[in-house]
């Protein structure tokens, strides 16, 4: 799974974050966690219309490379945070996992995925995309 570097800048109520890498890419949220995970939904929107139209993603570049970037170190100077933001692409296709899980945390999925009328394998993945990006880097 490749990452990307994303700068985040803002306060309290309105964080936006770009992706250097992918020109365009940008997201918000009114939280910083809450705006990376918009960032992930938004970088793997960008990556599927890009490879749609027959273009090619780019590298990520080494952090080395992007402070060495006028453009990112004046973000930083100015106090955006770099953050790493994996790629997570939908393949389409469900696969089926044989899970092992401590009785007492499937048994609060479970009652949360029922609340929510989500199946069990529904509510892990809308768990899984909100905690991945957050995990990165």
């Amino acid at each position: 799974m490749s990452s990307f570097t994303a700068l985040i800048d803002g306060e309290a109520g309105a964080y936006g974050v770009y992706f250097p890498d992918l020109p365009g890419c940008t997201a918000m949220g009114p939280t910083i966690e809450e705006a990376i995970v918009n960032a992930s939904e938004a970088m793997r929107d960008w990556v599927d219309v890009t490879v749609e139209r027959g273009g090619a993603i780019p590298e990520p570049r080494p952090i080395e490379a992007l402070l060495a970037d006028v453009d990112v170190r004046e973000d930083i100077h100015s106090g955006a945070m770099m953050r790493g933001i994996p790629l997570i692409r939908h393949s389409g296709r469900p696969t089926k996992a044989n899970l092992s899980i401590d009785g007492g945390i499937l048994a609060a999925i479970d009652a949360e995925a029922k609340r929510r009328k989500l199946t069990r394998s529904a509510f892990i993945e809308l768990m899984a995309r909100h905690a991945l990006p957050e995990m990165a880097l």
